[in-house]
């Protein structure tokens, strides 16, 4: 195409118009912006900036890396701690376990008994500071806290109740740690 007009459309209007489909901008772009930066200068900034958010991208993926080893050592701390402080409640359970065991030796029965009562107490009272609860099995049956090891008929017992307890269930806070195994009527 070129910058002249056609014959139709000087004659059309009677004053040269040019066709907007024929006008063409014989400018040509020389690689510079309004800033007076040159194309090689443009590139230099894009340049110069990728390599900032690059490093500021892997600064950021190392300080993540730090925090996410910090979060794990003192995790492993945590547990570490709980199961020295669980340990320290037991060690005098074990104390009283040892000396029911001397007893039985010297075949003091009720001394033997009696250390037996002890450490099932000590034993109790520690599991106890760690929230150790037992499930309460009197009254309905309920599988989020029991489990039926099986059904027999009673007389005078109502149907899903429990009838006797074959094995005592615990729980710590709202989690069950073990269910209560238990008979239930039909």
């Amino acid at each position: 195409m070129t910058d002249e007009l056609t014959e139709t459309q000087v004659e059309e209007s009677g004053s040269p118009v040019a066709d907007s489909t024929q006008v063409r901008d014989d400018r040509v772009d020389t690689g510079s912006d309004p800033t007076g930066l040159t194309s090689d200068d443009l590139v230099a900034r894009a340049e110069a900036e990728r390599d900032e958010y690059l490093a500021d991208l892997q600064r950021l993926a190392a300080e993540f890396e730090n925090y996410r080893k910090r979060a794990s050592r003192d995790q492993e701390r945590l547990v570490v701690h709980a199961h020295e402080r669980l340990v320290r409640e037991l060690l005098p359970v074990l104390d009283d376990l040892e000396r029911a065991l001397e007893a039985a030796e010297r075949h003091e029965e009720a001394a033997l008994v009696d250390g037996v009562k002890l450490v099932e107490q000590s034993l109790r009272k520690a599991l106890a500071k760690e929230g150790l609860v037992e499930i309460e099995t009197s009254g309905p049956f309920d599988p989020h806290v029991h489990e039926a090891l099986l059904t027999k008929p009673e007389e005078g017992a109502e149907s899903g109740s429990v009838l006797e307890v074959v094995q005592r269930g615990y729980r710590v806070g709202d989690r069950v740690v073990r269910p209560a195994r238990v008979i239930v009527a039909e």
